[in-house]
């Protein structure tokens, strides 16, 4: 997914120095590099070295931002979108509306952003294991985000059960959604498809129509 955008203004944020930028730039550069050559040759094929090359960069720069290639797609700034955004629901909100807002905020940055770029991580993430299982390692890290938020806002211990339960399953249901879509060649909308994880989630599976 590409990098999200804060949920802020840019003027509610002070603005980066110069070091803050340089980096910045330099990740851009190593991602733009990435993204080019995978299209142009596919992801087994893309090597760091590549990469460093196009980006003007040295190899260890590229490891040095990016510890291994996974890393360079799937890394985004969705985790603290998600967190301010569920902390900024109302606290009387039911969770399943907080949830809803959430996962549709975070769906609509990155395709308003750039939907080819969302497109392509996605089928990354359905079709390259390497990509798929570094996701997985990473989404206990986003949940433990996530369920700082939910306690800061609901006064539970974020440690609890419930609380990390709601947690993943909010970072499982958008992972998996995200995975289906592009399973099927990214047909109609991936917000509609969050909706349909978020209503298995609360009401559980579909009736099959058997007696």
């Amino acid at each position: 997914m590409t990098a999200a955008r804060s949920p802020h203004s840019p003027a509610d944020r002070p603005r980066p120095g110069l070091w803050e930028r340089k980096k910045a730039r330099t990740r851009e550069a190593i991602r733009t590099a990435t993204y080019g050559l995978i299209r142009e040759q596919g992801y087994d094929a893309t090597t760091i070295e590549q990469i460093a090359d196009r980006a003007e960069v040295s190899y260890s720069t590229v490891c040095r931002y990016f510890p291994v290639k996974e890393d360079i797609v799937l890394t985004d700034a969705y985790d603290p979108v998600m967190a301010a955004e569920l902390a900024a629901r109302p606290a009387d909100e039911p969770w399943p509306t907080s949830l809803r807002h959430v996962l549709r905020k975070v769906v609509g940055v990155g395709i308003d952003e750039d939907l080819e770029l969302t497109r392509l991580r996605t089928r990354l993430m359905a079709e390259v294991p390497a990509v798929r299982s570094r996701m997985l390692d990473g989404m206990s890290g986003t949940g433990r985000l996530v369920a700082r938020a939910m306690a800061d806002r609901t006064g539970l211990d974020p440690e609890g059960l419930e609380v990390r339960v709601v947690s993943m399953s909010l970072i499982g249901g958008l992972m998996e959604a995200s995975r289906y879509w592009a399973e099927h060649g990214h047909e109609g909308s991936l917000a509609d498809l969050v909706d349909r994880a978020l209503d298995a989630m609360e009401h559980g599976l579909p009736a099959t129509g058997k007696g």
